[in-house]
């Protein structure tokens, strides 16, 4: 990634903001840098030559200076911290939204793991680069000519030492740049694999206990976090040695104007006023090409997740299609020969045909691994299908789900996957999103599905506050809660994935009466499910199959 990248500007409005608003704090703090030196020349240089007394008038002026700048520094550095905050978050947003629209497919494999440790993790350590390294860059591209132009003025010997040397430091900063770039990226990779593997193995941590072998990946993890930990060392290493290498090129080239401006001082060359002035600004001349090297490397790692970030950003988006989506009410959905290949598994679904009419209840059944939650990933339209195709029907009109736009088809249905998704709050709030169920119709419906034994437990009702993925309920429990939220909704199209997965045989009984209520009201029920008490309420049950396939490459 280039020191500021235009992608950054163009996905994230607040680096726009930040950029503009920092210029213009570095042009007032440049000013004042330079106005510093020139009044602190003017007052204490009669005072040596003439021995003058200090002119108040100027120290007042000194003093306002000061205080501005300080000003501006505090400020800068508040900017950069509220800045940073809303970049990352920026960023964040469209990453997960844009891997979202990418879909499952996409995100199968080690990419989805490694994409959480970029949203999270990664993307964090953006921090440094805006709050340090961006603002310091900008003030080289300001301070550093708008000083040596008045060194220049001053005192041209000078000002033609600065300019030779100036060079210097860019030169050792790309080279060692170069370096780092790599040293980033590897502990970028290391840190997604070990992202990846924590994630999976908290996700997989029940089972290995259940088989007592929780202590396995042990020595893994280990191994990882030892990798890690060399990369990151790697990268300090070269942090420190390359600060080293630009405080001694900046020292020396201030060290060349002072012993230049000293001797001439001595045998009258200059004047007091201008060989004080050149002293003072000499430093500031380089000081933020310093700080550019010095925080650079503490950007590296924050450079290096924007890279990934930009790199899934700029992967084109499947096509979608615009149409408005039929009302599903009237609607004949049929899935015509659909087959879907995963990479390195078998197709499953496998040439997969089914007829899903308005008001009837169809079942999907099939052995575990044949591809039943894929052909509703593929009914949903979140998966395309590789073979075959997905149509809608309705008053004589033909659709292709391809060509439907999918907001306006998801409007019409209700889902509920294997493992529910509750989102934070109260529990009158989760239940019904809209608020306008009542307390008695919430009731009703936690009656029907058996979460009314939950509900009456909870310690405030309906008004007990749920923590993030329904922390706080057992996996029933939030099977229940979401087959309440779904008997609420009133829309046309009900797919319920396994809803008696996690449930005991009593609690099936009730979700069997939940489920015939839903035909019952008239709406489109499609159900995947093994238990036969489920397959018999259906109007048809479409046995869903899997083929061996062609591994992916």
């Amino acid at each position: 990634m280039k020191p500021l990248d235009a992608r950054l500007l163009t996905h994230a409005r607040a680096a726009r903001r930040f950029i503009v608003g920092t210029a213009a704090l570095g042009v007032l703090l440049t000013g004042c840098i330079i106005a510093q030196a020139l009044l602190i020349s003017t007052i204490i240089s009669p005072t040596i030559t003439a021995g003058a007394g200090l002119d108040l008038r100027l120290l007042g002026w000194l003093g306002g200076v000061v205080v501005i700048r300080t000003g501006c520094v505090w400020l800068q550095d508040r900017f950069a911290h509220r800045a940073a905050q809303n970049v990352i978050t920026e960023l964040r947003e469209r990453l997960v939204g844009h891997a979202m629209a990418l879909g499952g497919r996409w995100l199968g494999g080690e990419r989805g793991p490694a994409l959480v440790t970029l949203a999270t993790r990664s993307l964090e350590d953006l921090q440094p680069y805006f709050v340090r390294y961006l603002p310091q860059l900008l003030m080289a591209a300001i301070a550093t000519p708008a000083s040596l132009i008045v060194v220049f003025v001053l005192d041209w010997i000078a000002g033609l030492t600065l300019a030779v040397t100036i060079p210097l430091i860019p030169i050792f900063m790309v080279l060692i740049g170069a370096l780092t770039k790599s040293t980033a990226n590897r502990r970028l990779a290391v840190m997604q694999r070990l992202g990846a593997q924590v994630l999976d193995l908290l996700a997989g941590l029940p089972t290995l206990r259940a088989f007592s072998r929780q202590h396995s990946p042990a020595g893994q993890v280990r191994s990882l976090g030892v990798a890690h930990r060399e990369s990151t060392m790697a990268t300090l290493k070269v942090a420190f040695l390359s600060g080293a290498v630009l405080e001694l090129t900046a020292t020396l080239s201030v060290a060349l104007v002072a012993v230049s401006i000293g001797f001439r001082l001595l045998f009258g060359h200059v004047d007091l006023f201008t060989a004080l002035a050149v002293i003072m600004l000499a430093p500031e001349v380089l000081q933020p090409l310093r700080q550019v090297g010095l925080h650079f490397h503490a950007s590296t790692d924050g450079l290096a997740a924007a890279e990934a970030v930009f790199e899934v950003l700029d992967t084109p988006l499947p096509q979608s299609g615009s149409q408005p989506a039929p009302d599903l009410a009237q609607t004949t959905i049929t899935l015509t020969n659909v087959s879907v290949q995963t990479p390195g598994r078998m197709v499953a679904p496998s040439e997969l045909t089914a007829t899903i009419r308005p008001g009837h209840l169809v079942a999907l059944a099939g052995p575990s691994g044949s591809g039943k939650s894929t052909a509703v990933a593929v009914l949903l339209g979140l998966l395309p299908p590789d073979e075959g195709a997905v149509h809608l029907t309705c008053d004589g009109a033909c659709f292709d789900l391809a060509d439907l736009d999918l907001a306006s088809y998801h409007s019409q249905i209700t889902w509920v996957p294997q493992r529910a998704i509750i989102e934070p709050g109260r529990l009158r709030d989760i239940v019904a999103p809209a608020g306008l169920a009542t307390t008695g119709e919430l009731d009703a419906a936690a009656a029907r599905t058996g979460f009314s034994s939950v509900v009456a437990e909870a310690a405030h009702g309906w008004d007990t506050v749920l923590g993030q993925g329904g922390a706080g309920l057992s996996v029933g429990q939030r099977q229940r809660l979401a087959l309440t939220r779904a008997l609420l909704d009133d829309r046309p199209l009900v797919v319920l994935d396994e809803p008696t997965a996690h449930l005991d045989t009593d609690t099936e009984q009730v979700i069997i009466s939940t489920v015939a209520g839903l035909q019952a009201a008239g709406r489109t029920v499609v159900l995947v499910a093994h238990r036969p008490s489920l397959l018999a309420l259906a109007d048809e049950v479409v046995t869903v199959t899997a083929a061996a396939g062609v591994t992916a490459q």
